[in-house]
């Protein structure tokens, strides 16, 4: 099947902007001065897809009834919204928005969409996309008659999240219906270092459908382009006629903080950059019906305790000399979720080096030794009796759950996913957009 090039001929004037492939060149003094906003000198300046698009005149969408799968997130430089910026310029059709999971405004907490209805701002429909099969995509693009998608949202960097499969089912759809597909790309945020354990096919669910690594250390642009290669064709008969409008100026050993992309919390238990550092590792725990992965606090997934754990924990976890993180002895109370009005013991996890940090490492670690104490128990799934526990959903298998039951170590558990992971490392290069950048030589990436 003939591979599509990264950017259509109408995409011309995007491209003549500069490479379409991050890390080439610095943003040159033309673009700086095209922007008002000014860039921290002590940061990367790094043009999203949205920030090229829109530089360009909207050149690769003019003329065609689009609509848009986005949330917050999808912000230019100036906290300007891509859906209020289309809607403002005559120059672009908009039919109709979709949100995801916390809605296209973000006003819905996990495991909610906004529904379906008219958004006050622009008048148009917003659909309520999150959870909808492949099938009620379809449905989806028909009414609102558009025959463009575009895909503007802010993914953190773990299988679990649950953007890059909302994205994944409306390519499908979108194949299926002959629709164009158009991803402005966005940096991930805690880099390009793909880590851990592979999905497997039974433990697929709407927090991984594919076959990909629990940190798979890729922008959506490249996801898209590796689920276009790999698994579009074999669910819709064909691949969608997918168009990537790729950063500038990112590089994958970058994390959140080495730019001056504007960051939006990407949903409202994901407050800051330091959040999604450690989330694909202490997202884990939320696979632990007996420990509160942080809900309801001011650091979710930073504090992590619960009612019957005790100051054992933290001394065991720093004797354990993991790298680039230290632990410090918390107690919180959380406000909602789990053991809400509760008083609770355990730890902040506290990372003191970015690039030699291993959140996935780190939340083996944590799991080892919580499961030491009598109280601990596995959260169950009690809606698939097949799969009965939702930590198999988040890392892919029941290997991980086994094993520690079993009383393996954390070098035990990680070794085990080592020959599935060097195999999607490989797999996944064809797709990759972004070169390593010699100004930024860590290993974060």
């Amino acid at each position: 099947m003939r591979r599509r090039r990264l950017l259509t001929a109408g995409a011309a004037a995007i491209a003549a902007a500069g490479s379409g492939v991050a890390g080439q060149r610095p943003a040159s003094a033309a673009d700086t001065r095209q922007s008002p906003y000014r860039t921290s000198a002590c940061r990367t300046s790094v043009r999203t897809g949205l920030d090229r698009l829109v530089d360009s005149c909207w050149a690769t969408l003019t003329g065609q009834r689009i609509g848009v799968i986005s949330n917050p997130m999808g912000v230019d430089r100036g906290y300007r919204h891509l859906v209020d910026l289309m809607h403002a310029d005559a120059r672009v059709h908009i039919r109709a928005v979709f949100g995801p999971e916390h809605g296209f405004r973000g006003s819905a907490q996990a495991g909610g969409g906004e529904g379906t209805g008219v958004d006050a701002r622009t008048g148009l429909t917003v659909y309520d996309a999150y959870g909808a099969s492949q099938d009620r995509w379809t449905e989806m693009y028909a009414g609102a008659g558009v025959r463009t998608v575009v895909f503007d949202i802010q993914d953190v960097g773990a299988r679990f999240y649950t953007y890059i499969w909302t994205m994944y089912d409306s390519m499908v759809a979108a194949a299926r219906a002959g629709l164009r597909y158009v991803v402005l790309d966005r940096p991930n945020p805690i880099g390009g270092r793909a880590y851990g354990p592979m999905l497997t096919p039974a433990c697929a669910s709407g927090v991984g459908r594919k076959a990909i690594v629990q940190q798979h250390g890729m922008t959506v642009g490249e996801l898209a382009r590796l689920f276009n290669g790999e698994f579009v064709p074999a669910e819709a008969g064909r691949a969608v006629a997918l168009d990537v409008v790729a950063c500038r100026g990112w590089s994958p050993e970058m994390m959140a903080g080495d730019t001056d992309v504007p960051w939006v919390l990407p949903s409202p238990n994901m407050p800051t950059p330091d959040t999604a550092v450690v989330y694909p590792g202490t997202g884990m725990f939320e696979g632990v019906a007996s420990i509160s992965e942080g809900r309801g606090t001011a650091r979710p997934f930073e504090l992590i305790g619960g009612p019957e754990l005790d100051f054992h924990w933290v001394d065991r976890l720093n004797a354990a000399g993991l790298p680039g993180v230290r632990f410090r002895e918390a107690y919180f109370t959380p406000t909602s979720s789990r053991f809400a009005g509760v008083l609770c013991a355990g730890v902040e996890v506290k990372v003191t080096d970015r690039r030699a940090y291993d959140p996935i490492r780190t939340g083996v670690a944590m799991l080892v030794e919580a499961r030491r104490y009598p109280s601990f128990a596995w959260r169950a799934d009690s809606w698939d009796p097949v799969r009965p526990y939702w930590i198999d959903k988040l890392t892919g298998s029941d290997r991980l759950r086994t094993m520690i039951d079993a009383g393996a170590s954390t070098a035990d558990v990680v070794d085990a996913w080592r020959a599935e992971l060097a195999a999607f490392d490989a797999r996944r290069r064809p797709y990759l957009l972004y070169r390593r950048s010699e100004r930024h030589p860590g290993s974060g990436g």
